[in-house]
């Protein structure tokens, strides 16, 4: 449920990767406080029931989110007051394995897709005169390295320096920008690597608060991010780790 009774009635959200695990959680969460949703991912069948689930106030999109198609269809929208920037992807591997491959798809993802989504958002948000909130899913791994994650590691500071740049120039405008940066959330995503005792072990003795976050830890992040409640906090990213950057 919706923290701190937010309210996002007549307010529109356009939330990405939100076929499952964490975006489906904030898509569903935005609905419930109020939103009109456009739910954005590459699976009809994980919109088919996220529209189900989102009882009438979920719009859904069949869209990469790495094409111009999809961009053309952003700039169409009438108006849009809150993006979740979500749509991502890791594939772990030692820095002398990662083929060009999955540099270029992480890239393409992770970097240039977010970025463009931004973009083709705040020209509506500018357009329409909307003082709104673009929030970026980060990592933690946006503050720190780690092994297997170079290229993910890349990224996500390259979007924490995107959040920072963007707070800059559209703050005047009235547009907020910031990331929320989650360490291992339990999804169907994470749930096969945190099956493995040995690398789900070295996960829980890196938090400090000793457990995995769940989707409803970030959402509670969003929706703050999101609301009046955080009218002066731009450029920045909430961790929501459990204290892991902070050894």
């Amino acid at each position: 449920m919706p923290p701190m009774n937010a309210n996002f009635g007549g307010q529109t959200a356009l939330v990405t990767g939100a076929g499952r695990g964490i975006g489906r959680a904030c898509a569903l969460a935005l609905a419930a406080a109020g939103a009109t949703v456009i739910a954005v991912a590459r699976s009809q069948s994980d919109l088919d029931s996220l529209a189900v689930d989102g009882a009438g106030r979920i719009t859904t999109w069949e869209a990469d989110v790495t094409t111009d198609a999809f961009i053309a269809r952003v700039e169409a929208v009438p108006h849009v007051d809150v993006l979740v920037n979500n749509a991502g992807m890791n594939r772990p591997l030692p820095m002398a394995e990662v083929d060009v491959a999955t540099l270029d798809a992480m890239l393409d993802l992770n970097v240039r897709a977010l970025y463009r989504t931004s973009q083709s958002v705040a020209r509506v948000m500018l357009r329409t005169g909307t003082r709104g909130s673009i929030i970026h899913m980060s990592s933690q791994m946006g503050h720190v390295g780690a092994p297997r994650r170079t290229v993910y590691c890349m990224t996500k500071h390259a979007v924490e320096g995107l959040t920072k740049a963007m707070a800059v120039e559209l703050g005047p405008h009235g547009i907020r920008v910031n990331s929320v940066a989650p360490t291992f959330i339990e999804t169907e995503f994470t749930r096969p690597m945190l099956a493995d005792p040995e690398f789900r072990r070295s996960v829980l003795d890196s938090i400090p608060m000793g457990c995995l976050g769940q989707p409803e830890d970030v959402v509670a992040a969003v929706l703050f991010l999101a609301s009046p409640a955080a009218r002066m906090i731009t450029g920045d990213s909430l961790r929501v780790d459990g204290g892991w950057t902070s050894r």
